[in-house]
């Protein structure tokens, strides 16, 4: 489809309700024309995590009013939307059923095609958005639910190169913030507290380096962490700096050895790509030292590194509804009413599962 496309994306998955109206021009470029967020820090902090019925509950309260803000930022009515986009998974069930009913309504009462949008795809897309990519890329997707490296072929067409086998790494953030008794969210306060200590003080593992596969695995970090508290309890100031600093330089060496192989693979198999390019997408990519470790690994290998602004790599709108135009640009077929939330919908739906190969009951 060549006409300018306007799409109304709503993001309901955790614990950010989000509204935004994006424009895709006839020539593939994108543009964000109004964008609103409500984070639910506050609602969750006291809990050190989400509680999916808050979660639920403040996208009730919040949503149609942010989809009114947005439309007014973006100067357009309802009338003027070419179709609705909203995230059916995966995440919270709660939470994905508010913004989907609500996506479903809209789309009705105004007879307006919708697209059901995985979230993963909204972050596999982004880089197209804000940097015009080409296909086909590499994308490594860590946030506190997923850690992947995914090769992004086409709009709906994903091959998954390398998952977590137990905890993703912004989990494990979490975890070890939580551990450390540090506050919600775990990532940035643990990012904070290691710009203060000595990463090597602490020689902590780093899970999977040197095996073939492109997998992922941080639960046996984790456990290194709690173990390394323990025995200097009670923990001081500069325990917990050099903790958290040890932990980065840790995961920094792990990513530089799983995405390393994963850049090469790429060059093996698309060695025609004239210049390859590695997206970073998710929560934990606002993290500097990793992303510092990243571009590093790709200027030495040759890829273009490729990290949205911070607000689009965080759960937002924006990447749904722009997921919701390349789909209906590319002449995909819009979804029925009766499409259905999934709490678990792995974008490449051909890979095997493998959390849980140890530790609990499979999941994708």
């Amino acid at each position: 489809m060549s006409t300018p496309l306007r799409i109304l994306g709503i993001e309901t998955s955790c614990d950010e309700t989000a509204a935004s109206v994006v424009l895709r021009d006839e020539k593939g470029s994108g543009r964000i024309l109004g964008d609103v967020v409500l984070s639910q820090l506050e609602e969750h902090s006291a809990y050190g995590g989400v509680v999916p019925e808050i979660a639920a509950r403040a996208h009730v309260e919040a949503l149609d009013t942010l989809i009114e803000e947005a439309l007014l930022r973006a100067g357009v009515s309802l009338k003027d939307i070419d179709a609705i986009a909203a995230t059916s998974g995966p995440g919270l069930i709660g939470g994905l059923i508010v913004g989907l009913m609500t996506g479903k309504a809209i789309a009705r009462a105004m007879g307006k095609p919708l697209y059901a949008v995985n979230h993963l795809e909204g972050h596999a897309l982004t880089a197209r958005l804000t940097d015009g990519l080409s296909f086909p890329y590499l994308m490594l997707l860590v946030s506190g639910g997923h850690t992947q490296l995914i090769l992004v072929k086409g709009v709906g067409d994903y091959e998954r190169w390398g998952t977590t086998i137990d905890d993703a790494l912004g989990e494990a953030f979490d975890k070890t913030a939580k551990l450390l008794g540090l506050p919600y969210p775990g990532g940035p306060a643990v990012e904070r507290a290691a710009g203060a200590g000595d990463p090597e003080r602490f020689d902590f593992p780093r899970p999977l380096v040197g095996d073939a596969r492109l997998d992922f695995s941080f639960s046996g970090l984790k456990t290194a962490v709690r173990q390394a508290a323990q025995s200097l309890e009670p923990v001081t100031d500069k325990d917990i700096a050099d903790i958290c600093a040890s932990f980065q330089r840790a995961i920094s060496r792990t990513l530089k050895d799983r995405v390393g192989r994963g850049l090469k693979r790429f060059k093996e198999e698309y060695a025609s790509v004239a210049q390859p390019a590695l997206v970073v997408a998710g929560g934990v990519a606002a993290n500097q030292t990793l992303r510092a470790t990243l571009q590093a690994l790709c200027d030495a290998q040759g890829f273009r590194s490729v990290a949205p602004p911070l607000p689009l790599c965080t759960d937002n709108a924006a990447m749904i509804a722009w997921a919701g135009a390349e789909r209906l640009a590319a002449g995909l077929p819009a979804d029925g009413l009766e499409v259905a939330p999934r709490s678990r919908w792995p974008l490449d739906g051909g890979a095997q599962a493998l959390i849980g190969s140890g530790k609990r009951g499979a999941k994708a």
